[in-house]
């Protein structure tokens, strides 16, 4: 081969070469203008607010309670509410059909179609929580399922209308949020939006202190009347409908304790008092089985407790006693046991 056919063919494989190397830059290059291409995103950084109780001012009242672990044989922070397992998005865009998203409890990146969009945020682990007409971002509720005792009597103490309230399960823990208008907009990067997630179920530590009779009693349980039936998730606000909580108690070495779950007082805004709202009641149940078979009622108007701590916080009831006749009474030393009990049990009504 000649010096001349020799340098033609270096020339050609050159630019061969180079012709494949700048082929494949462009198709990197091109991988990179799709990753960073404009489209629809959002990406949600959501945080929890873990507070079981807020005062009228907004505040949390008990937390500056000097002696928490002396009076209630527990901390403070025992009682804050976990992160939960994952949050839900649900959309309700100006064109199209409403959608749920599901993604982490902190958030991620999700796609949106373009244009206006309301959005509601809710925890989506929840067991006991019903939520009502979430076909339109306006009338979105979280309720909770009927539950029955037949051995319940209702409030003694409403003289406002006379009329028996639903009762119902405790609700589990729910947070909340919403974003009125939002726009979906075309960028390169995915839009941040940062969601604090707001407590709409609160907590009471409830205590029935006993000055007599205690080791006469087997089993406990307890209804509190006069709270909230539902929330809307545009707001936190509380439904002006009232529903009465059923709940187990424990036994405690001074008397009856029970940690109760609620959406708060009705006809409520999340953080700030009403003045407009009806006047109502609240009375606490406690219901006794004694060793002996015998059951017995106690019952205590809380109202004035309740209007003080319309979103979570303590309850006390003292001076609580079963007589020595009651106690006694039938007894020969044999202690009923809990089977055959079928009437101290509560009916939860499931879901159709």
């Amino acid at each position: 081969m000649n010096k001349g056919r020799v340098a033609a063919w270096a020339a050609s494989l050159a630019v061969a070469t180079m012709t494949s190397l700048s082929s494949c830059d462009h198709k990197e290059l091109c991988f990179d203008h799709n990753a960073h291409a404009p489209r629809y995103q959002l990406h949600v950084s959501a945080n929890y607010q873990q507070e079981w109780e807020v005062g009228k001012d907004g505040s949390t009242h008990w937390i500056d309670f000097p002696t928490w672990l002396e009076s209630y044989g527990m901390q403070y922070d025992d009682l804050r509410p976990l992160i939960p397992a994952g949050l839900r998005m649900h959309d309700f865009p100006k064109e199209g059909q409403s959608d749920m998203i599901n993604m982490a409890a902190m958030g991620e990146t999700v796609g949106l179609r373009p244009g206006e969009h309301q959005l509601l945020f809710y925890n989506n682990d929840t067991e006991y929580i019903v939520f009502d007409e979430m076909y339109s971002y306006a009338s979105a509720k979280a309720t909770t399922r009927t539950r029955t005792r037949s051995t319940y009597l209702g409030n003694p103490f409403n003289s406002q209308t006379g009329a028996k309230e639903n009762t119902v399960n405790m609700p589990d823990m729910l947070y909340g949020n919403y974003n009125k208008s939002y726009t979906s907009e075309r960028t390169s990067e995915p839009t941040l939006m940062e969601v604090t997630m707001h407590p709409l179920v609160f907590k009471y530590l409830v205590r029935y202190e006993f000055s007599k009779g205690l080791e006469y009693v087997k089993l406990t349980r307890g209804a509190l009347s006069g709270m909230a039936a539902s929330v809307y998730l545009n707001s936190g606000y509380t439904s002006k409908e009232a529903a009465t909580l059923l709940y187990e108690c424990t036994m405690e070495p001074w008397g009856v304790q029970a940690i109760i779950t609620s959406f708060g007082v009705p006809d409520y805004p999340n953080g700030f008092y009403s003045p407009t709202r009806a006047p109502h009641s609240n009375a606490l149940n406690l219901e006794v089985r004694l060793k002996n078979g015998i059951i017995k009622n106690f019952n205590f108007d809380v109202t004035e407790q309740i209007n003080n701590q319309p979103q979570g916080g303590v309850i006390v009831v003292s001076g609580i006693e079963i007589s020595d006749e009651d106690g006694k009474q039938g007894s020969s030393g044999f202690d009923v046991g809990v089977e055959g009990w079928g009437e101290f049990e509560d009916v939860i009504i499931p879901l159709k």
